[in-house]
């Protein structure tokens, strides 16, 4: 069995290049940890569901390896998917909900399609807020009908956030080299800072959103792994090109980077990174979270960064801006789209679901279904609402507007913030977080780069910098 505990990509690569250790090897010590301590132990709950194929994939990439033949940085590196991203295998693509537990996708996601072309071992999928944490107003975080409660590996009395609660469960346990996460608002980097290990929700259309369990068109799929490094080669084997089916792809050129890795410690003493201090949620967030803050701003400046006040106060939480403008109105079509066009099961439209779990309440409406019920009956599916494009084009508008000015005006590499920041959500605009310490409660704490669109490699560089001068993340031992 390998010691595959807090071993990054590079590492594991490296395992397998000089001859010490197979893919096969490597996917069967990650299995064995997954029964070990997922299923058993500690019992996370993270892994909704293993590939059956893992093992003769990675044995596939080992003879390919044999022959002369290595793919890339993810030759036969076992990687865990989000259970709302298709996979047109033997595993089901469910969003967590039991009323799509049948659910067979006809193909792979574009996303996932690009991973196994980069020679990726899907190893399984992990669990996840059900429909991605649009189900029911009030609904636990790392909670579905299908697959229970996901733990957090720090301690299971903290928060594990969500949607992407599963995969970063799974990456910071060393369940997985690394995840794929999805974020419609936080769903990436919220469970990677509650679970002390980094997560980056790239530009909308950088990655295909085809294929994803939809929320709404802010929708992406994104890595979730250890370390900067591990995102950024994960990025970089995510990237699917032009895909007709989705829009946002087209047209890209020159602005979509070959290999996200590469050149990340050049950004240098010269970085310069705004400050944006609006904590969007102040809830979730241990109370010292703004002293350690400001601890992660002296890193930076210590590091040699530039670092500028330019705070932004518009954050689109008011009047209930982000949830109705961007979600409720989109959703139904969106998903009516997916389970008409991807979908296998039983249930082939919202309203399908909306039955399926009136019929299996005592299972499937444990926590209600208010979210799904109004998007179906209180909405057009239409997108015709006033309401909705006034409050639509407003945040997209002043969220763009807010950031760019601040890039602009003050020669910005990125900006940072405490905890997450709802404004690349709304914009479709990168960001990433980065563990940052632990509270005095233990609670794991990070930090959020982000900046203009496709600036995947800037704040990959910021981010990259600060891990390394900081060392903050504490690695698991379980």
């Amino acid at each position: 069995m390998i010691d595959v505990r807090e071993k990054s990509i590079r590492e594991l690569q490296e395992l397998m290049r000089t001859g010490a250790a197979t893919s096969k090897q490597i996917t069967i010590s990650y299995i064995k940890r997954i029964m070990a301590i997922d299923q058993d132990g500690p019992k996370l709950n993270a892994v909704a569901e293993l590939n059956p194929d893992a093992i003769f994939w990675a044995e596939a990439m080992d003879r390919e390896r044999a022959d002369g033949k290595c793919r890339g940085p993810l030759h036969g590196i076992p990687i865990l998917i989000k259970d709302n991203i298709s996979t047109g295998d033997k595993m089901r693509t469910t969003a967590g909900s039991v009323a799509l537990a049948d659910n067979l996708a006809r193909e792979d996601a574009p996303a996932v399609r690009a991973l196994r072309g980069a020679g990726a071992v899907i190893l399984g999928k992990t669990n996840l807020t059900e429909f991605a944490n649009y189900i029911a107003t009030t609904f636990p975080d790392g909670y579905s009908s299908r697959g229970g409660q996901v733990l957090n590996p720090y301690d299971p009395s903290f928060l594990v956030s969500g949607s992407s609660a599963g995969s970063a469960s799974a990456a910071a346990a060393s369940l997985c080299a690394a995840a794929l996460g999805t974020e419609t608002a936080g769903s990436i980097t919220c469970p990677a800072l509650f679970n002390s290990i980094c997560g980056l929700k790239p530009t909308v259309g950088l990655v295909s959103r085809s294929g994803i369990i939809p929320i709404c068109g802010q929708d992406t799929a994104g890595p979730m792994g250890r370390t900067v490094e591990d995102c950024a080669i994960l990025l970089s084997g995510m990237i699917t090109g032009e895909d007709p089916k989705d829009p946002a792809t087209i047209g890209l050129g020159e602005r979509v980077k070959e290999d996200y890795a590469a050149g990340l410690g050049e950004a240098g003493p010269h970085l310069r990174v705004g400050i944006n201090p609006v904590l969007c949620e102040v809830e979730p967030f241990p109370k010292d979270s703004m002293k350690l803050f400001e601890k992660a701003l002296n890193t930076l400046r210590e590091a040699g960064a530039t670092l500028i006040e330019t705070p932004i106060e518009y954050t689109g939480l008011a009047e209930g801006m982000l949830g109705e403008a961007t979600m409720l109105y989109e959703f139904r079509s969106a998903m009516d789209n997916y389970l008409s066009r991807y979908a296998t099961g039983q249930c082939r439209s919202l309203a399908d679901v909306i039955e399926f779990n009136k019929e299996h309440r005592d299972v499937a409406l444990k926590y209600g279904q208010d979210l799904l019920e109004l998007a179906q009956y209180g909405t057009s599916g239409r997108l015709l609402e006033a309401d909705y494009w006034k409050m639509k084009l407003e945040a997209i508008e002043t969220a763009q507007a807010s950031i760019d000015h601040m890039l602009d005006k003050y020669s910005l590499d990125a900006i940072v913030s405490p905890g997450y920041s709802n404004l690349p959500p709304i914009t479709g605009y990168p960001v990433i977080s980065v563990p940052a310490g632990y509270s005095a409660s233990g609670i794991p704490v990070g930090i959020s780069f982000y900046s203009s669109a496709y600036q995947e490699q800037a704040i990959l560089g910021a981010a990259y910098q600060f891990e390394k001068a900081g060392k903050f993340r504490r690695g698991l031992r379980l």
